[in-house]
């Protein structure tokens, strides 16, 4: 089947509060914040273009939130693949583990849709979250891919919980899959949060500069 990947990726912002992004940008670290109970708003791709999808499209139905979430897995994924440049093995090893965990929830979603929708279409347009990766290195890599990585989690935790808040799901597998999602995205937000911090000195929303202090490689 052909798809251009995702459309509506900030599908949960008017529905929501503001307090995910709050709690977010504030600097809870420890992966404490939960949509469930703190919704709302996010920023980037890189750190302002983010808002420009907040009112694309919102999910409305099961299918929707199946044919919406593969083609933005399919956009972590190639992103992701970017990384096995770096000079970093723990975003090499993150880049991996994006992969592996949502190439599995990729083809779960694709078989739900070729057994339950069958007669619907799967193609959306796609209006990119992620920034060309292709030509960056070094720190300009790994500090871009973080910054717009933590935005196009965002989208897939509010996603996820617009779903399971709305009760969209007429499955009770694709119910669980959402709370993997937003779970799985939620704990990676808070670690890719600390390392802009760590290694960058920068907090999400602020401009990227790979220049501002080296970090150490292993």
């Amino acid at each position: 089947m052909r798809r251009r990947a995702a459309a509506g990726l900030a599908v949960a912002a008017l529905a929501l509060g503001s307090a995910t992004t709050a709690a977010v940008m504030a600097g809870q670290d420890d992966g404490s914040w939960w949509p469930g109970q703190h919704m709302g708003r996010a920023g980037p791709p890189g750190p302002t273009g983010f808002m420009g999808h907040m009112s694309h499209a919102s999910v409305d139905s099961e299918h929707g939130f199946l044919v919406e979430m593969i083609a933005h897995h399919e956009e972590a994924i190639d992103a992701a693949g970017e990384l096995a440049r770096s000079d970093r093995s723990e975003m090499r090893d993150f880049g991996t583990r994006i992969i592996e965990s949502q190439s599995a929830q990729v083809e779960q979603m694709q078989d739900w849709l070729d057994e339950w929708y069958a007669d619907r279409p799967d193609e959306v347009d796609y209006d990119p979250m992620m920034r060309d990766l292709d030509d960056l290195s070094g720190d300009e890599l790994d500090e871009t891919f973080l910054t717009d990585m933590i935005g196009h989690h965002m989208a897939a935790v509010m996603m996820s919980q617009q779903l399971l808040m709305r009760d969209l799901a007429d499955h009770a597998a694709v119910d669980r899959l959402a709370e993997d999602i937003r779970d799985e995205q939620s704990r990676e937000i808070a670690m890719m949060r600390r390392w802009l911090r760590d290694w960058f000195d920068a907090g999400w929303g602020m401009p990227v500069s790979a220049t501002r202090r080296p970090a150490p490689r292993r």
